[in-house]
């Protein structure tokens, strides 16, 4: 099924039910008011959301209306852990390539993973608001899970049973501040803002055999200005699939039902697709010609990223964003 959550003003906003061919949706706050409500006790609501998802189908009724993303907020406008990997080992690769540094010792027995700012998550088509512009703003084009209660300690090969969602995300970034966090030791923080999730978030079953439990096989295309920056498949060159990630980050704690687990910058190893961030293009150009060319991002521009199904349908909706100028309270 396709689930959303409506903006209405309050922090969590209301929960939705959405058709698959995104043209209705309808409420379904009678059954949980919240996507969180919703997972908190999956085993129970699910069915009654899948009910009402096949009749949505079926015939829209009386209380459908018009799905419109815009009036949406990102599926959990927060939730209790966002913990962001390094799956596609490609793209580390390059970025640190480009500025002559060495890649951690067990890159790829081990996944990079950091806890990202999980209290304010964009919608699909909220403006990206900073203060400034010379912050080197990127999008990172990523896939999340969202998860069940996952156990301590659990094995990669159960991880899998705890995904119960699945939804796209730009990680926003700030280059240009990040170096300097970096220099410290102590992990990201001011450069990375809000992230800003897709529409709507999926079951597993929604995706067909593209789904495999551990990655979902389809290009991810990401635009700026309406220019496809790339196409990365995102079921190619996955080095840390879904359950390993996962695993990886339930190893010491337990994960609460909500927690949104990313892949990280989708990336193939091949230059044919284009890469999902501006960082790793301008790695790109950069290893080619010793500088890179293309700008970060600046007020006015425009982002999208979004996948489609092997029809050419969307498959979570877009991510649709403005960067605009932020004016902090005086």
């Amino acid at each position: 099924m396709k689930l959303a959550t409506l903006k209405d003003g309050s922090r969590d906003g209301t929960l939705i039910v959405v058709s698959r061919n995104l043209k209705h949706a309808i409420k379904a706050d009678d059954i949980a008011p919240t996507l969180q409500a919703a997972l908190d006790d999956w085993d129970y609501i699910s069915p009654q959301l899948v009910d009402r998802y096949d009749a949505l189908n079926r015939a829209p009724g009386s209380r459908a209306f018009d799905f419109d993303t815009k009036q949406c907020a990102a599926p959990l406008p927060r939730a209790y852990q966002w913990a962001d990997g390094s799956a596609y080992v490609s793209h580390a690769e390059r970025l640190r390539k480009a500025r002559g540094a060495e890649m951690p010792k067990g890159y790829r027995s081990d996944p990079l993973m950091y806890q990202g700012g999980s209290d304010a998550f964009l919608g699909p088509c909220d403006d990206i608001l900073l203060e400034s512009d010379d912050w080197g703003i990127d999008l990172e084009g990523e896939l999340a899970v969202i998860t069940g209660d996952v156990p301590m300690g659990i094995a990669a090969k159960k991880a899998g049973e705890h995904i119960r969602l699945l939804m796209l995300v730009n990680d926003v970034s700030l280059r240009n501040l990040a170096a300097a966090e970096i220099a410290k030791g102590f992990g990201f923080f001011q450069s990375k803002p809000s992230s800003a999730c897709s529409p709507l978030a999926l079951t597993p079953d929604e995706l067909g055999p593209a789904w495999d439990g551990g990655k979902l096989s389809l290009p991810l295309i990401v635009e700026v200005n309406g220019e496809t920056l790339g196409r990365p498949n995102a079921g190619v060159d996955m080095t840390f699939e879904f359950p390993r990630l996962i695993a990886y980050a339930a190893k010491t704690r337990p994960l609460a039902a909500g927690a949104i687990v990313g892949s990280g910058t989708v990336s193939n190893a091949g230059h044919g697709t284009g890469p999902a961030c501006i960082a790793e293009k301008r790695a790109e150009e950069t290893i080619a010609a010793g500088a890179p060319t293309t700008p970060f991002l600046k007020f006015g521009d425009r982002v999208r990223i979004e996948m489609l199904d092997a029809e050419g349908n969307s498959l979570f909706g877009a991510i649709a964003q403005q960067v605009a100028r932020y004016t902090p309270p005086k």
